[in-house]
């Protein structure tokens, strides 16, 4: 069993795959299996279609791969910037494609999808790293911080897996060398807390 790592940003070198780097190294060093995706390295593509919809769809073999390491992980981690107060359109789509029915939840016997589903992820838990522009006081008073919603609520929680903390690193436009010293070392420390004992 592994911790499955997941970085969604168009540009090396960028903070967020500094982020990437500091997790799975921590994980490493705490023994941990890293299965490492860097979604645009990798050229993922988001596009989900029709054919693949249904819970029961024959799914191409790269895809198949995505959903079972997911399925399988003991923990997950998520690197992204914050635009427009979403993830970046790869890794929405990656979500799409890989959380799917049968995979990361089901829906009762008899339901058709108006219910509650249960959650099937057995990941023991799951921390996002997200970066952004906006200050944080702002960010929660105008925009209501989705991003909260949306990997707490909307995703992790429906999919099972209750053990949830989101780290926003902010502003990087305009951070020092010591700012980023200090928001590595916290990205080694909730790691370590959130993974050391599972």
């Amino acid at each position: 069993m592994a911790i499955c790592v997941i970085l969604a940003h168009p540009q090396p070198g960028s903070f967020n795959h500094a982020i990437a780097a500091t997790v799975v190294q921590t994980l490493h060093h705490h023994g941990y299996a890293v299965i490492f995706h860097d979604l645009y390295a990798e050229k993922f593509d988001p596009l989900l279609p029709g054919e693949e919809i249904p819970a029961d769809a024959p799914l191409p073999p790269l895809l198949e791969q995505h959903c079972r390491e997911v399925a399988q992980a003991q923990g997950l981690v998520i690197i992204h910037p914050n635009w427009w107060g979403q993830p970046p359109a790869i890794l929405k789509g990656w979500v799409d494609r890989v959380f799917r029915p049968g995979w990361a939840y089901k829906f009762l016997e008899g339901d058709k999808g108006e219910g509650i589903p249960r959650g099937l992820l057995t990941a023991k838990a799951a921390l996002v790293f997200n970066t952004s522009n906006t200050p944080p006081e702002r960010e929660a008073a105008v925009f209501g911080d989705p991003l909260e919603t949306i990997w707490g609520n909307c995703i992790f929680g429906l999919c099972g897996v209750d053990n949830f903390f989101r780290k926003n690193f902010a502003v990087v436009v305009t951070s020092t060398p010591e700012d980023r010293k200090t928001w590595l070392q916290e990205v080694r420390d909730l790691v370590e807390r959130y993974f050391s004992k599972i």
